[in-house]
């Protein structure tokens, strides 16, 4: 018994070993008290007991009585091997004790007083024979049937359990629900350690199994109703609070596996443990933009786990093959795990169940639900928004990059998703129809994206036999084209752009003939300018040299009127005379 302060003795606890319970419950069952597990026929009130054994003896190796009052020990060896549980091979290693009492009202005759003496005999030997910690009674209200006196056997039963108490037995009683009490003959009145109600209850025509902690004595525990899963690995139970907002967060990127529109997010792709949301109508790519985001984790080497709500994992694979993927390697090597089912198999608590338990099992880096809004059939918005939410957080508690589609429809807002999750998503992308001149497109654009750079443009977003393209919409002369439209568009503008290089050349050409004509125009000019000015040169020295003569001449004949001749003339003789 462990003590707290004060030396307060603390109620201890017995692990059940049922993933989920012993978390609601804070540990377990009350060790050494009997709990009641009450419930309608088919709410799993055996198998929850079954296990509780089971587990016991395998997990924490405490051995187990189970006394039946309705089934044969080889029924519910039956019963449990489909379940995984071999309680031939659990009873021949001396783990579990199983002993069936028979009672019909037929066959007994009551006189004077009675007791169930015989039954602590039987009981006290099976626990013995194996060294028992636990025991199951199932299903309690036989005795009930079989005997008419109910004082007396309450007062009985209320002796079995004491007597169980006293031999530190961890004991499960189940019974069946009344109409408005816990149970048919009211034995909540008396086990009152702990009582667990399971329920299960069908609503448009979808069933859901959920477990109510009634009662624990002596400790806390979770007050709410809680979905459970049985499957063949047993009993799910899954908390439905919220895991809170104490997350961690991640500044690695991861790409989307379309490299331009890594390129739209500063070329770097999302947030790893972020939670990205595609929606748009029918027919715009949200799968194959969901598929490709999964190729590229495996490429990465990443486990990818592909919830998928409209369409076969096959049809999937054969779908995407057409634009270039081979998703089927991936499924062969373990990296791709695909869970198909319609969304009106079993109600939004059982998808959410299912969820954690196929997370926990496949442990991915990559979670794709397709599309999230096929949820609505299996419950209102408001409880969508209740699963999603949980679900979201618990991915992000795990570090797991979450990708999720959801469809619009034609006439309302695309900028709205019908569960009205936008605010729990990080990135959101929209893909539209983009419908022009008797042709319809796909866009894509990001509206929003937390704690990272991006794009503002749209994209016209394409399916080809190579994957998926991004290129820029045409946005000139005040209008918005796509597709053949576009592509005309931009032919005409390239024809265009190639007459107007074709003129721009013709002029420059033109331009450089009249240059050239020009220049030879000014070279003549200047030639014959030259040829001018050295004519000029010649006459101006042909004049100095007329006029010098004439200077001279004048000179000679003023002298020659004085009668001598002039110092000129004599000089210039003499010059003659040196041959000058």
């Amino acid at each position: 018994m462990v003590k707290e302060k004060h030396d307060v003795d603390v109620l201890e606890k017995c692990p059940t070993g049922i993933r989920g319970l012993d978390e609601i419950t804070k540990g377990g069952l009350p060790r050494g008290r009997p709990t009641l597990i009450c419930g309608s026929a088919g709410s799993g009130k055996t198998l929850l007991a079954m296990e509780f054994l089971m587990r016991g003896a395998m997990d924490y190796g405490e051995p187990g009585v189970f006394m039946t009052f309705e089934e044969t020990p080889e029924d519910l060896a039956k019963n449990f091997i489909s379940l995984g549980f071999d309680l031939h091979d659990m009873m021949s290693r001396g783990l579990i004790a199983t002993d069936h009492v028979y009672i019909a009202r037929s066959e007994i005759e009551e006189t004077g007083d009675y007791d169930l003496e015989g039954l602590f005999i039987r009981l006290g030997n099976a626990i013995d024979s194996i060294g028992a910690k636990r025991v199951v009674l199932d299903t309690i209200e036989a005795l009930f049937s079989g005997l008419s006196n109910a004082a007396i056997l309450r007062a009985e039963l209320r002796r079995l359990f004491h007597w169980l108490k006293e031999r530190g037995m961890t004991a499960i009683v189940t019974g069946e629900s009344g109409d408005k009490t816990l149970t048919r003959y009211g034995l909540e009145e008396y086990v009152a350690d702990c009582v667990i109600l399971l329920d299960f209850r069908i609503q448009e025509q979808i069933s859901t199994r959920r477990l109510r902690i009634v009662k624990y004595r002596g400790s806390s525990h979770g007050s709410d109703e809680y979905p459970f899963l049985i499957d063949d690995r047993g009993l799910s139970i899954l908390p439905i609070t919220s895991l809170g907002l104490d997350y961690p967060v991640s500044t690695e990127r991861i790409s989307t596996g379309v490299p331009k529109l890594d390129a739209m997010f500063d070329g770097k792709g999302f947030y790893r443990g972020s939670t990205i949301l595609v929606s748009g109508t029918a027919g715009t790519g949200k799968t194959s933009l969901s598929a490709t985001f999964a190729n590229a984790a495996c490429l990465r080497g990443e486990r990818c786990l592909y919830f998928a709500f409209e369409e076969s994992p096959r049809q999937i694979i054969r779908n995407m093959g057409s634009i270039g993927m081979d998703l089927a390697q991936w499924v062969k090597k373990g990296l791709l795990k695909f869970h198909s089912a319609r969304p009106s198999l079993y109600g939004l608590e059982m998808h959410l169940v299912t969820f954690h338990k196929v997370i926990e099992e496949f442990k991915p880096e990559v979670f794709i639900v397709d599309p999230i809004s096929n949820l609505i059939a299996a419950g209102t918005a408001s409880e969508v928004k209740s699963i999603l939410t949980r679900l979201i957080d618990y991915l992000k508690m795990k570090k797991i990059s979450t990708f999720l589609t959801d469809l619009t429809h034609f006439g309302g807002s695309l900028e709205r998703t019908s569960e009205e999750i936008s605010s729990l998503i990080d990135t959101w992308l929209l893909l539209r129809d983009i419908e022009l001149k008797g042709e319809r497109n796909r866009g894509l654009y990001i509206l929003k994206s937390r704690g990272m750079a991006h794009s503002h443009q749209i994209q016209e977003f394409l399916l080809t036999n190579q994957g998926i393209g991004l290129i820029d919409i045409y946005t000139g002369s005040g209008e918005v084209l796509t597709g053949s439209a576009r592509a005309a568009q931009e032919a005409e503008e390239k024809a265009s752009e190639l007459a107007r290089r074709h003129e721009a050349e013709y002029r420059l050409r033109e331009q450089e003939r009249k240059r050239n004509a020009l220049e030879a125009k000014i070279a003549a000019l200047r030639a014959e300018f030259d040829a001018e000015s050295e004519e000029m040169h010649l006459m101006a020295e042909e004049e100095r040299k007329r006029q010098s003569v004439l200077a001279e001449d004048r000179l000679e004949m003023v002298h020659l009127r004085k009668g001598k001749p002039s110092a000129v003339r004599q000089s210039a003789r003499k010059r003659r005379g040196k041959g000058e």
